[in-house]
């Protein structure tokens, strides 16, 4: 059998139902798609135009990051030490009002892109205005994207009225209606921005289009104390009311969900997107993430916009998501190592519905792959290669990205730290291993 390339890795991930860690693995590339998984001893026959040879590395799919705002990119650093609401009224929103133009959400997209990929992030779901100029931007930077039509209750540069919202979503559905690579989902802003009759509205378009809804919801204690008075429930039963709870439906952040508002999402097959950095730095709260997935909800992993975390860093999302987890559960043995980097990839594959070609390194998926250096001193001597990626590794150990099948970031390894050589390195750590 001859194929376009040939990946050859000391660890693979594939990111399976079983979470297993295969070793020394080849992945076989042609057309941009996976066209199998085979042992060494399986290759011999094989040839390949391009052979990577990753002795040293953790192969696995790209990213999936499930929630940002991309062209907050160009806001990156505005009000540090703020209050959300503060923070959204007295910086991002005034900063908006000033920027906001198709070109803005073009040139932050493309700026965030180029962050992400390199990060290892190949497909993003963003959630801001222009969308057609963000989706742009992140193709450009070369990754998959979803993007959202916004729909939220004041007028903005984009859309004066409810009315042209709503215009503004058919012609983006229209626009990327046969785009491979582009996505919509169904973007109401926030359940305390969004009145009951767009609400509605939103749920049409999801049922007229088969789209997800992505949705920031239950992110502070304040909204739901509001929500409680003004319409005598909390958010996500308000949601449930109004009919947009299914297994379409993806909360972001939902860090301060009750008993009854996780029994709704799990009931619904909805999916949830946890962003800890953000959380954290808004001071939001503590999602109870371990118990919204012991109820069975799907978990995703997104980073926000970098206006509320700084970074677009998925790996060092994905550590902080389990270390936070650990805590605010007091218990060692829930968010594991496993299940939060399927969280990273598969998960957010699955809240956006793109599952049957992106998330996992299986026959017949797009060839959407990252290899993570785990040779390098950061990361020696690899006892656990999955908890080693997760815990040790930072995103500047990414040293190769493919989309579809191509090689998008290749980043060059220094071969000498001073007078100590990788291999001099990997031979002291490997001397002390075996003594264990």
């Amino acid at each position: 059998m001859h194929v376009q390339t040939m990946i050859r890795a000391g660890h693979v991930m594939p990111m399976t139902e079983d979470r297993a860690v295969l070793s020394n693995q080849a992945i076989l590339i042609n057309d941009g798609r996976i066209v199998a998984i085979l042992d060494p001893a399986q290759c011999a026959d094989v040839t390949a135009d391009v052979v990577y040879e990753l002795p040293d590395h953790i192969v696995l799919p790209g990213f999936v990051n499930a929630h940002t705002h991309a062209p907050m990119n160009l806001l990156r650093g505005l009000g540090a030490d703020l209050p959300l609401m503060q923070w959204l009224q007295t910086k991002i929103w005034p900063a908006e009002g000033k920027l906001m133009s198709p070109a803005f959400c073009h040139d932050g997209a493309l700026l965030a892109g180029e962050e992400m990929i390199n990060s290892g992030v190949t497909c993003a779901s963003d959630h801001y205005f222009f969308s057609a100029d963000v989706a742009r931007g992140l193709t450009e930077a070369g990754m998959k994207c979803s993007v959202s039509a916004i729909i939220i209750g004041f007028p903005s540069a984009m859309a004066a009225d409810d009315e042209a919202y709503i215009r503004c979503a058919h012609e983006l559905f229209e626009e990327f209606a046969d785009s491979r690579n582009v996505r919509v989902t169904v973007g109401p802003h926030a359940p305390y921005t969004v009145s009951d009759i767009m609400l509605t509205a939103a749920r049409d378009l999801s049922e007229k289009y088969g789209a997800r809804i992505h949705m920031h919801v239950d992110e502070t204690q304040t909204e739901i104390e509001d929500s409680l008075k003004q319409y005598g429930m909390r958010p996500v039963e308000r949601l449930h009311k109004l009919g947009l709870l299914n297994d379409r439906f993806i909360s972001v952040h939902t860090v301060h969900p009750d008993d009854k508002e996780i029994e709704l999402l799990a009931q619904a097959g909805a999916s949830i997107v946890h962003c800890p950095c953000s959380n954290l730095k808004l001071a939001s709260g503590f999602s109870p993430v371990s118990r919204m997935m012991q109820a069975g909800i799907n978990l995703a992993i997104g980073t926000d916009g970098v206006a509320s975390n700084d970074k677009l860093d998925m790996l060092g999302e994905t550590r902080l998501a389990a270390m936070l987890g650990k805590a605010v559960a007091n218990d060692t043995t829930v968010m594991k190592v496993a299940d939060l980097l399927y969280a990273a990839t598969m998960g957010g594959a699955k809240a956006l519905g793109w599952d049957d070609r992106i998330g996992s390194i299986e026959a017949g998926k797009d060839a959407d792959i990252i290899a993570v250096d785990l040779g390098a001193a950061d990361s020696i001597p690899v006892s656990d290669p999955a908890s080693q990626l997760l815990y040790s590794a930072g995103r500047e150990d990414i040293t190769h990205v493919w989309v579809d099948g191509q090689l998008v970031v290749k980043k060059q390894q220094s071969t000498e730290l001073r007078n100590l050589s990788r291999e001099k390195l990997q031979n002291l750590a490997k001397t002390w291993q075996n003594r264990i």
